[in-house]
């Protein structure tokens, strides 16, 4: 496992509740996710233990149509709309009905109003509407794709959520955070073994190298 230190002034803005929504929510889903690993250290000096007093761990949502229901509901569609969006719901890919529960509903709100979209060869990408200072994306990878290289104007946070991936400074798995600065080079590419699920919260823009570079350019 690759472990990134985020350093105590992160978690003590978590800890007073002033850290961005979308960094709240890859905190939360991390959690999720470690529930029986050893979390780092740290958190427990800047959280004094309430980091690690959790309650019992929720079971995974086998409900999760019937919530996107409800959400539906609330929406206020058409009927032929809401049959649509309902029929959506009721063939809900299992690996969204698995994710943590702190994604649960959030990713299932997107996933009526905009979906999955199409991110590249093998790459799928679905908007999380969560900060508006932030971008934060749920990113499919089937096994052995990658995104193309790239560099950052800002920040990204990278939680694994299902599967895994490596890029230049090494190799994740569920519960992996990967942090990638302004400048740092890199290109994830998901292991061959599975489909990788990650949750991605960036800060600033990309900026791709090589022939996905020249087009950047061109077309903005």
């Amino acid at each position: 496992m690759e472990e990134t230190d985020l350093g105590q002034e992160f978690y003590s803005a978590y800890a007073a509740g002033t850290l961005d929504p979308a960094l709240r929510l890859l905190i939360d889903t991390r959690k999720a996710l470690t529930e029986n690993q050893t979390i780092q250290p740290e958190l427990e000096d800047v959280i004094a233990g309430e980091f690690l007093e959790r309650e019992a761990p929720a079971p995974m949502s086998f409900q999760a149509a019937d919530r996107a229901l409800a959400k539906i509901d609330e929406l206020g569609l058409s009927n032929e709309t809401s049959r649509q969006a309902a029929r959506s719901a009721a063939t809900m890919n299992k690996e969204l009905v698995n994710l943590p529960d702190p994604l649960q509903d959030i990713v299932l709100e997107s996933s009526v109003h905009s979906g999955w979209k199409f991110g590249g060869p093998g790459i799928r990408v679905m908007p999380l509407d969560v900060s508006p200072d932030v971008t934060t994306e749920l990113i499919r990878f089937e096994p052995g794709h990658g995104a193309p290289k790239h560099t950052h104007s800002g920040f990204e946070y990278t939680l694994v959520v299902s599967g895994g991936f490596s890029d230049e400074a090494g190799s994740y798995g569920p519960g992996d955070l990967a942090v990638s600065g302004e400048g740092r080079e890199h290109r994830p590419v998901a292991d061959e073994d599975g489909v990788c699920i990650a949750l991605i919260v960036r800060d600033g823009g990309l900026k791709f190298s090589g022939f996905m570079g020249v087009l950047q350019k061109i077309f903005g």
